[in-house]
């Protein structure tokens, strides 16, 4: 399989690492973009290839439609990873992202024969769990309200409404394929999962964080920080060495 050198629409890489012995493939939020890893990406560019997704609908995508069905995405998603699975691979979702990096693993194991070397699923309750929400069916400022109760958007783009005009479609869009996904039942991969999420998160209780371990027939590991739903952005130093730890054990 011959080796991509360039960036996708798909598929950003930031930092390029062709000799690298795995890549990690970063799923983003709801609303999320690609650039939300680059942080991510940037200390991990010695060890792992990073693979950061940006899907249609949001910023150089802003006019693709959004793919408001999260089967439909992952289905997308499969296809669009295929010509880079040569060799190990990591999947790292944080919120939707972890979700549909369960769902694109799952088609990739089922319909590829490949196996990801482990899921990083990050502040998410398991795909067996479930919520009664319906974010996505509020007005305009009703998802910003979300927004700001989970702290994932910068305080200063909130206020500038050219920009919330730009990505509303999009994250109103995530939200309805978050919100209407129901897993499968049964539904488990072959590979490890570790599980990361913030004791304060009002997404995601530790009881919903640990069914996570009824979607797979390997390992499973849950690790807990201080924090809301967004704690990895408070913890960076600790979850990069932690993935850069469990990839590298398993990509040998």
């Amino acid at each position: 399989m011959s080796e991509i050198t360039e960036s996708t629409s798909w598929v950003r890489r930031f930092h390029p690492a062709p000799d690298a012995p795995a890549r990690l493939v970063c799923f983003p939020h709801a609303g999320g973009s690609a650039s939300f890893y680059f942080p991510m990406s940037k200390a991990l560019s010695g060890d792992l290839d990073v693979l950061n997704l940006q899907y249609p609908g949001r910023q150089d995508r802003r006019h693709e439609p959004v793919i408001a069905d999260l089967g439909r995405l992952a289905d997308e998603t499969a296809e669009v990873l295929r010509p880079w699975l040569d060799r190990p691979v990591a999947f790292f979702g944080h919120s939707m992202g972890a979700v549909l990096a369960f769902e694109t693993a799952l088609r990739l194991e089922r319909e590829h024969a490949f196996s990801p070397v482990r899921l990083f699923a990050s502040g998410r309750r398991a795909p067996s769990t479930s919520r009664d929400e319906s974010v996505h069916l509020r007005d305009d400022e009703g998802i910003l309200a979300e927004l700001k109760l989970m702290s994932g958007t910068d305080a200063r783009l909130l206020g500038d409404e050219e920009i919330l005009r730009m990505s509303l479609p999009a994250i109103r869009g995530d939200y309805q394929a978050v919100e209407t996904y129901r897993a499968e039942p049964a539904a488990a991969v072959r590979c490890p999962i570790d599980v990361l999420t913030g004791d304060d998160d009002p997404k995601t209780t530790i009881a919903e964080a640990r069914a996570w371990q009824e979607h797979t027939t390997g390992g499973f590991d849950l690790t807990v920080f201080a924090g809301g739903h967004f704690f990895l952005a408070h913890h960076q130093k600790e979850i990069t060495a932690h993935i850069r730890n469990r990839t590298a054990a398993v990509a040998r």
